[in-house]
Order: C-alpha cells, then sequence, then structure tokens
C-alpha cells in the first residue's frame, strides 16, 4: 500500500506563508514541524516497504503524528486568526 505524504506543508497549503515565517521566528514550532514531518518519513517507510511492524507500535506513531499536526494547525491558526 503506497501512503500518502502528510508532510505540514502538503496538509496545510494554504498556510505555507505562515508556516515558513513561524519556522523562521520560532525555533521550537520549527522542531516541532521538523519532528512531525520526520515521523512522517518513518511511517511512509514502514508501509511503502511493507516492514513487519506490530499494529500497536505503527498506531501509536499515527497518534503521535495526529497530535503534533493538530498543535502545529492551532499555532498556525493563532498565527492567523483571519
Amino acid at each position: 500500500m503506497l501512503s500518502e505524504h502528510h508532510d505540514i506543508d502538503h496538509e496545510f497549503p494554504e498556510y505555507h506563508e505562515q508556516l515558513l515565517a513561524l519556522q523562521a521566528q520560532d525555533a521550537e514550532f520549527a522542531e516541532l514541524v521538523a519532528r512531525h514531518d520526520q515521523l512522517d518519513d518513518e511511517i511512509r517507510e514502514l508501509e511503502e516497504r511493507q516492514t513487519p511492524v506490530a499494529d500497536e507500535t505503527i498506531e501509536k506513531m499515527k497518534f503521535s503524528r495526529a497530535a503534533m499536526k493538530d498543535e502545529i494547525y492551532q499555532r498556525l491558526r493563532k498565527a492567523n486568526p483571519a
């Protein structure tokens, strides 16, 4: 099964400019985005290579990715209250 990209820029293209600005201004935010995208890459690799991994492990990884995505989204919305 080929998985989709879930990196932040693909997930929120409407916030592209805000994403770049926040990453440049806020090192903690930039690290959060980097951790999210790295985890997304790990998940994609496991799925694409069909690497044996426990269901609980992959679900935990996906839950963590979703939690980071939610935090990033909230910070992007807060930075752009339009």
